[in-house]
């Protein structure tokens, strides 16, 4: 018999059960449902957490003070004064794989212009900042290299610190006090929004770092150094050429601890990716534990067909065919039964994932590959557990099958 003809019986056979059929496909299609809707929410949230952390410069590479973290602690909190504008300076000059560099100090305080006043905090820094956060100013200009090296007292300040020192007017050219330290308005920055933290990128004042650090701060040591590397592809490189660069400036034997560490954008999103990972394989294993209960489903229903068909088993040997004839025919109806859900799972999955998008407004990607994924899991439940009922008709005796009651 030819594959074709055993295809038209089997869904014949099905069709002739539908409730039934039906019941038996819930299981799978509970389970591709599930693993698709799944799928995308973990794929949309890996989507989504390497562009708000790439938002925040997809380049950035930070410099801090003292040994790397141990559980949120720094091992050694006395170093943390050991970066300096030295090691600013030999990076900006010795580095090959940088595009900007910046250094960083910053301190929050009480900011008052007029009758407002406004908690928030101040970062010093250089003018090439903006371009390592990928940022832009709205109104007004960027504070200059003479600024710097004039120790001006000039600011750039968020939206945020905007809306509640100079609200509806015009900020430009205004001094606000931070620290009783008067800073002239000379930029308002293009409104950024909340990063992935949480952290709102308007609330901030930025002014040249050596007015920060002499009048505000007096400090001579610098909180980070920050930069951009020349591309995403050059970020590992570059990570390594200021290691090299640093432990040089600081002496550092090969056999001692740095006292500074160095950390990259695409580090981040490699350790969020990898979490969000972890976490979309322990749901999709969670989602799987219905298709093998729907396999157990189809196991249990062609089962009872064959018990139920037995005779017509029986005839059909008594005719001619063979063993593996029915086999074939029993095998065929449990992956149909398998696909057919496994086709309706994916249509509710579709359903589902375009309703938690819409409603709860998560971040969702579906992706070809979660579908083909699903399918070749149903056709492999579908031979898996209907391999054992379909083997024992081909096993029967044509005489006792005829027998049957």
């Amino acid at each position: 018999m030819n594959f074709l003809n055993l295809l038209k019986i089997a869904w014949k056979a099905i069709l002739l059960n539908k409730t039934r059929a039906m019941l038996t496909m819930l299981g799978i299609i509970i389970g591709v449902a599930s693993v698709i809707a799944m799928l995308a929410i973990g794929e949309g949230s890996k989507e989504s957490i390497k562009k708000n952390i790439s938002s925040m410069g997809a380049n950035l590479i930070t410099v801090r003070p003292g040994a790397g973290m141990m559980g949120g602690v720094r091992s050694d909190p006395s170093a943390m004064q050991t970066l300096t504008l030295a090691d600013y300076n030999a990076l900006k000059t010795k580095t090959k794989l940088l595009k900007n560099i910046s250094p960083l100090v910053n301190g929050s305080g009480q900011s008052i212009a007029g009758s407002n006043n406004w908690p928030t905090s101040i970062y010093g820094t250089s003018p090439e900042y903006l371009k390592i956060r990928d940022w832009s100013i709205e109104e007004g200009s960027m504070f200059t290299e003479d600024d710097v090296e004039a120790y001006a007292k000039v600011a750039v300040i968020g939206k945020t610190v905007q809306e509640n020192l100079f609200p509806n007017e015009n900020p430009i050219g205004k001094m606000i006090r931070f620290k009783n330290i008067p800073f002239k308005v000379i930029g308002v920055l293009r409104e950024k929004g909340e990063n992935t933290f949480g952290q709102d990128q308007d609330d901030i004042i930025i002014a040249p770092y050596t007015a920060v650090q002499k009048r505000i701060l007096a400090q001579k040591y610098l909180q980070s150094i920050v930069a951009s590397s020349l591309s995403e592809e050059d970020s590992e490189a570059a990570v390594n050429e200021i290691k090299t660069i640093m432990e040089n400036q600081h002496k550092i034997k090969p056999d001692e601890d740095n006292d500074f560490n160095v950390s990259s954008q695409q580090e981040i999103i490699s350790t969020f990716s990898s979490t969000s990972e972890m976490l979309t394989v322990l749901l999709v294993a969670i989602a799987s534990i219905s298709l093998i209960v729907g396999g157990i489903g189809i196991m249990n229903i062609m089962y009872v067909s064959v018990k139920e068909r037995t005779k017509e088993i029986g005839l059909r040997m008594a005719i001619g065919a063979k063993g593996n004839d029915i086999l074939m025919q029993f095998l065929i109806e449990s992956v149909l039964i398998s696909i057919t859900g496994g086709i309706l799972g994916v249509l509710i999955g579709l359903v589902a994932t375009f309703c938690v998008k819409q409603f709860a407004g998560w971040p969702v990607s579906i992706t070809m590959s979660s579908i083909v994924i699903s399918f070749a899991v149903c056709t492999v439940t579908g031979v898996f557990f209907g391999w054992y009922p379909a083997r024992k008709a081909a096993q029967a005796d044509p005489i006792n099958a005829l027998r049957y009651e």
